[in-house]
């Protein structure tokens, strides 16, 4: 009797232990079967990427120049201040910053600029193309990207509600030949994702009293979406983070790849994959024919017009300097249907330069036809250019804000918040990673799609803890029995 009741004790124990360690494995397996998947998935397509060019091609401009226009790094000022004088306007291929509508193969299609990422070289012929963009760095990018995303949105609140506004914006796009802020990415879906909030914030205070005493104007939480709120949403982490590398890597959601959600998913769910893709990213930079910084933005001018300008008029021999198609008006009257974007780009610039060459521009109509431009001179349209294109831009953000007056950006409360979010960060952190921690469903489930497999093996074990559970209780009933 008693060895068959030690003998039920210690059969209930082993059960009790296999129960245990069968629900602690099951995730574990489950977890490292999804990394292995992910890392053949990231492996995989950097593996198909790397197709490397000759060294000695990548200096060389070749027939068609993709500009990859990386959002508020101070591109447009090169469309505008240095391409838009290199090339005539039949150069240019059509339908800029826009999903592009084209044949690359056209002869007379010499220059692409637009936000799409990487992946649109698949749409080129890759041996005749050069690829140039402009990097910057990633924390001022971010707030530079919140706080166009609300000047933008801001120019809609002149309408009486939401529905008003998206009347009119329709109604002036199917009339408008002009390619929109609306129309491109990423502003396509950060335009009217910022805007919607904005029309219900103002919703929410029209019986309140406003209380005007903020200061920090990345917070102003009863006007605008707050930048915390902003950075943290789901649709930030979609486009805005690690955006850079994701649009030379070719992975935006906007990518011609099909399997770029895939990877874009693998390399958040599991970050250490992410040195892959940041080699892939290096791998590119490498082979383009420029990469210029933000915050090098002089020298950087400087270069493009040596390496990029010089070759350009070396090929042509043509220029088009006539600044009145470029400069966006100042009394546009449709504010909300413009172009975007840099004034802030004018922290970079050194005013020791000046601005008094604008006779440059009214007396270089003859240079077109003599083909006697110099990159001094080519250098002295683009300082007299970016100044009015900042004048421009500035007014044209001050009559864009004022709805919105009291998120008053400037450089220093930029810098007072962003002081501010990383001693949150060094609090929040450590908390942070214990409430990431992933739990079965989780691991079963991700952005609302669950893998049938996982979903079978859960079912196998619940119903295997529940058959051994019944064994162990039968066990100790017969156990009972024979102590009678």
């Amino acid at each position: 009797m008693a060895r068959a009741a030690r003998l039920g004790l210690l059969g209930a124990r082993a059960l009790a232990l296999l129960v245990v360690a069968s629900v602690a494995l099951l995730p574990l397996v489950s977890s490292d079967d999804g990394y292995r998947h992910c890392e053949r998935v990231v492996r995989g397509w950097a593996d198909s990427s790397t197709g490397r060019e000759k060294d000695g091609d990548k200096l060389s401009l070749k027939d068609l120049l993709f500009f990859l226009h990386i959002p508020r790094t101070g591109g447009r000022t090169y469309f505008h201040c240095f391409l838009k004088k290199l090339y005539t306007n039949a150069q240019e291929c059509p339908r800029s910053y826009d999903k592009l509508r084209f044949d690359p193969s056209h002869p007379d299609c010499k220059l692409v600029v637009t936000h799409d990422d990487y992946s649109l070289t698949s749409k080129l012929p890759r041996e005749r193309t050069s690829v140039v963009t402009i990097l910057r760095n990633p924390v001022d990018r971010v707030f530079s990207t919140y706080e166009f995303s609300v000047e933008v949105a801001a120019r809609f609140l002149v309408h009486p509600n939401l529905t008003s506004a998206k009347l009119m914006t329709t109604r002036v796009l199917t009339k408008s030949r002009a390619v929109s802020t609306l129309d491109i990415w990423p502003w396509k879906y950060l335009v009217p994702w910022m805007r919607e909030d904005l029309f219900a914030r103002r919703d929410a205070r029209v019986d309140k009293e406003h209380s005007s005493k903020k200061i920090n104007a990345y917070d102003v939480e009863d006007m605008v979406m707050p930048l915390h709120e902003y950075i943290n949403d789901p649709v930030a982490h979609e486009i805005i983070h690690n955006g850079a590398t994701f649009q030379i890597t070719g992975l935006t959601n906007n990518s011609y790849f099909d399997g770029a959600h895939e990877v874009r998913h693998c390399v958040r769910q599991h970050p250490d994959l992410g040195h892959i893709v940041l080699d892939v990213a290096k791998n590119r930079l490498d082979q383009m024919l420029y990469v210029g910084l933000t915050e090098d933005h002089e020298e950087s001018a400087r270069l493009f017009a040596h390496m990029v300008g010089v070759q350009v008029l070396s090929q042509s021999g043509t220029l088009n300097l006539d600044l009145k198609e470029d400069l966006l008006s100042e009394n546009d009257p449709h504010p909300s249907m413009v172009e975007p974007e840099e004034e802030e780009i004018n922290e970079h610039l050194n005013s020791t330069h000046g601005w008094q060459n604008n006779e440059a521009l009214n007396s270089t109509s003859d240079e077109q036809g003599n083909g006697n431009m110099t990159v001094g001179k080519l250098m002295e349209a683009y300082e007299t250019c970016i100044a009015r294109l900042r004048k421009s831009q500035s007014n044209r953000r001050k009559i864009s804000l004022k709805k919105v007056a009291e998120a008053n950006f400037s450089k220093e409360a930029r810098k007072l918040e962003h002081l501010m979010l990383k001693a949150q960060q060094s609090v929040v952190g450590p908390h942070r990673q214990l409430a990431e921690q992933k739990g079965w469903t989780d691991i079963i489930c991700s952005d609302g799609i669950c893998s049938p497999w996982m979903v079978v093996m859960l079912g196998l074990g619940i119903a295997a803890i529940i058959a051994l559970l019944s064994f162990a209780v039968t066990t100790r009933r017969r156990t009972s029995k024979l102590k009678v």
